[in-house]
């Protein structure tokens, strides 16, 4: 076992004591709960796309683009619907959850395999330098970032499309894709390599029927759905550590959660109690405002809204210009219970 693979077993995160009958009763997952989150997602991004495809020809160009920026508002959560199935804590049945993990990985553009490695080193190491490079400190955060995913983001498009074309080739590349899948794990980077080739292909062959029969929105509000109207989905997941401390072993401190809209709280699939998501990562997300009501007295004071929450985050990154080593220390309750073992 290397040096690194020892340290790493040293890292003993802090939970807020629950009793075991609670916490076990917040892992259940619901078939009825997650069918109403899902089909409630999907059913919107099925009345979004179908009225920006019913508009054309029917409707100002205006009220064309106006729909679709509702619709890519829509889409861009996918990322957080694909997050909570790379979990597997979505339904109770579990062929459900990979069902919907593939079809949401595809029309995300996300590699499930990659993503899974990835994250499962970001919940046990989250913001440990060097062995968390999924979110890395300091997050720059700029006006020119927010813009180019509030409207249309072909940056992202041609990022996801060049990373999936090179896994298709066989290619890993860069110290972590590398450290995540060395030569040794062979079926992994077989999965890895297989998922981007039929992605590639799907995608190919929506664009090429559509175009062929002249349903050219087909693939702009299904191929191309995650690659503008980022605005709000940008607003909502950025919150989740910018701007807050690396290298400690406690997720309030490294970790931010906020309260917010229930609709927009849906959207966003309860990833706005992301402490709570990563204290607790087997609950469901449905059920995330559970513990954040049993654990409140044991957080930092909870932001309500994302105008307070990015009031907050702005004033951390204002600071941070200034002094870039600056990272924002949450103020904890005086009363700590033991961490967990």
């Amino acid at each position: 076992m290397s040096a690194i693979e020892l340290e790493k077993q040293r890292v003993t995160w802090y939970r807020t004591p629950l009793p075991r009958e609670v916490l076990a009763a917040l892992n259940q997952r619901s078939d009825f709960l997650a069918w109403l989150q899902t089909l409630g997602y999907l059913g919107l991004l099925a009345l979004s796309g179908g009225a920006a495809v019913y508009a054309v020809g029917r409707a100002h160009r205006l009220a064309v683009l106006l729909i679709l920026f509702v619709h890519g508002t829509f889409f861009a959560f996918m990322l957080n619907a694909f997050h909570e199935f790379v979990h597997q804590s979505v339904f109770k049945t579990k062929w459900l959850n990979t069902f919907f993990l593939y079809l949401f990985s595809f029309f995300d553009w996300i590699n499930p395999v990659m993503f899974w490695a990835s994250h499962q080193e970001h919940h046990k190491f989250t913001l440990h330098e060097t062995y968390d490079m999924e979110v890395v400190l300091p997050q720059e955060i700029t006006l020119k970032s927010f813009l180019r995913f509030a409207l249309v983001n072909p940056w992202d498009l041609w990022f996801r499309l060049k990373m999936q074309l090179r896994l298709s080739l066989g290619r890993v590349d860069g110290r972590w894709e590398e450290y995540l899948f060395p030569p040794s794990a062979v079926a992994l980077r077989r999965g890895l390599f297989n998922w981007a080739r039929v992605m590639l292909i799907g995608h190919a062959l929506i664009i090429v029927v559509s175009l062929y029969f002249g349903w050219w929105m087909v693939p702009i509000v299904t191929t191309f759905g995650p690659f503008y109207g980022g605005c709000l989905q940008f607003l909502c997941n950025n919150t989740q550590h910018v701007g807050l401390q690396g290298d400690v072993n406690d997720y309030r401190l490294n970790t931010r959660s906020f309260r917010t809209h229930p609709f927009i709280q849906f959207l966003c699939w309860h990833m706005n109690y992301h402490i709570e998501h990563h204290m607790f990562a087997a609950v469901p997300c449905y059920r995330l405002g559970q513990p954040h009501a049993a654990i409140a007295h044991d957080l930092p004071p909870t932001p309500v809204g994302l105008g307070q929450t990015w009031k907050e985050i702005l004033v951390i990154l204002k600071q941070q210009k200034v002094d870039p080593t600056y990272e924002y220390v949450a103020p904890l309750p005086t009363r700590q219970a033991v961490p967990n073992m």
